[in-house]
C-alpha cells in the first residue's frame, strides 16, 4: 500500500513539475510576442521599416507580422496619396486667394475714384456706397474661406514657442478697437506681462480677434467688452467677458460650427466662420474653448492653453 502512495506521489509530482514548465514557457512565449508587437507598433507609428524576418514560419507571430507588413505597406501609401492631395489643395487655395485679391482691390479702386470724383445725386452716393460694402464683405468672406480651408487641411501649421501672452492679446485687442470705438464699447485687459505661454503667437491672436470681433458685434453701444488670465496648474486661461445680449443655453454648443449664425441677428454682418476658426486654431495647440452664457446677461468665453 505504501509503495502504491509513493508512486502516486512520484507521478504526481512529475505531473506538478511537467505542467510548471509548460506555464513557464507560456509566459515566456507571451511576453516574446508582446514585446515583439509593441516594438513593431512603436516603429509603424514613428515611421520606421519594420524589421523583416528571414525565414516565413506558420507560427501565431508569423501570421500576425504578415498582417502588420501589409497594414504599413497600406499606410505609406495612403500617407503618400494625402500629402499628394494636400499639395493639389495647397496650390488649388493659393490659386483662388491670388485669382481673387486682383479683382477685389480694382474694385476697391474704382470704387475710391468714383466716390472723391462724385456722381452728382445723393441716390447715385448711396448705391456706391453699398456696393462698397458688399466688396468688403466678399473680400472678408474669401479670406476667411482661405484661412479655414488652409487650417483643416493642414496646409497651415501652428508653430508653438514659450513667450508671452500679453503682447499677443494685446496685438488682437489694438485691432478691435476701431469696430468697439464705433458703438462705445469699453475695452479692457488685464494680463501680467510675466505670463509666458507656450502658444503661436500669429494664429493665436487670430483666435482671440475673432471673439473679441463677436463680443463688440452682439454687444449693445456703451457696454463693455474684457479680457482677463489666470495661471491654472495644467493650463492658462483667457476668458473673454462682454456684457452683451447672452446666447441661449441649447444654441451653445452650435455657434463653433462653420457658418452657424443665430436667427435673431441674421441681419447683423459677419458669415458665421470666426467662431469656428477660433475652436479650430486653440485645438491645434492642444487647446479648448468654453462658453458660459445666460440670456441678457453677457457671455464669457475661456480659451484653455497647455502650460507645457
Amino acid at each position: 500500500m505504501a509503495g502504491i502512495m509513493t508512486a502516486a506521489a512520484c507521478c504526481l509530482f512529475f505531473v506538478s513539475v511537467s505542467m510548471g514548465i509548460k506555464m513557464w514557457k507560456l509566459k515566456r512565449d507571451i511576453s516574446s510576442f508582446t514585446d515583439r508587437l509593441l516594438r513593431c507598433l512603436n516603429d509603424m507609428t514613428c515611421g520606421r521599416e519594420l524589421e523583416r524576418l528571414n525565414e516565413e514560419g506558420d507560427t501565431l507571430w508569423d501570421k500576425v507580422y504578415e498582417k502588420l507588413q501589409k497594414l504599413e505597406r497600406i499606410w505609406k501609401r495612403e500617407s503618400a496619396e494625402n500629402l499628394e492631395e494636400k499639395k493639389k489643395i495647397k496650390s488649388l487655395i493659393s490659386d483662388i486667394s491670388h485669382q481673387t485679391k486682383t479683382p477685389i482691390a480694382n474694385i476697391k479702386l474704382y470704387e475710391e475714384v468714383l466716390l472723391d470724383e462724385g456722381l452728382g445725386t445723393a441716390e447715385a452716393e448711396e448705391f456706391l456706397q453699398k456696393v462698397r460694402i458688399q466688396t468688403e464683405k466678399l473680400d472678408f468672406l474669401l479670406q476667411s474661406m482661405v484661412k479655414m480651408s488652409r487650417l483643416e487641411t493642414g496646409v497651415i501649421e501652428v508653430c508653438c514657442m514659450k513667450l508671452p501672452l500679453c503682447g499677443t492679446l494685446l496685438r488682437a485687442v489694438a485691432a478691435i478697437v476701431p469696430k468697439a470705438e464705433k458703438k462705445q464699447i469699453r475695452l479692457s485687459v488685464d494680463c501680467d506681462e510675466d505670463i509666458v505661454v507656450n502658444h503661436d503667437t500669429k494664429w493665436t491672436e487670430e483666435a482671440v480677434f475673432n471673439l473679441l470681433d463677436n463680443a463688440v458685434k452682439y454687444t449693445g453701444r456703451g457696454g463693455s467688452v474684457g479680457i482677463s488670465v489666470s495661471v491654472q496648474e495644467i493650463f492658462t486661461k483667457i476668458t473673454i467677458r462682454d456684457s452683451g445680449k447672452g446666447i441661449a443655453l441649447e444654441r451653445q454648443a452650435e455657434i463653433f460650427t462653420r457658418f452657424y449664425r443665430e436667427p435673431e441677428v441674421y441681419d447683423q454682418e459677419g458669415i458665421g466662420v470666426g467662431l469656428y476658426l477660433a475652436r479650430k486654431i486653440i485645438a491645434l495647440q492642444d487647446g479648448y474653448i468654453q462658453v458660459c452664457s445666460e440670456i441678457g446677461k453677457g457671455s464669457d468665453f475661456q480659451i484653455y492653453l497647455p502650460n507645457g
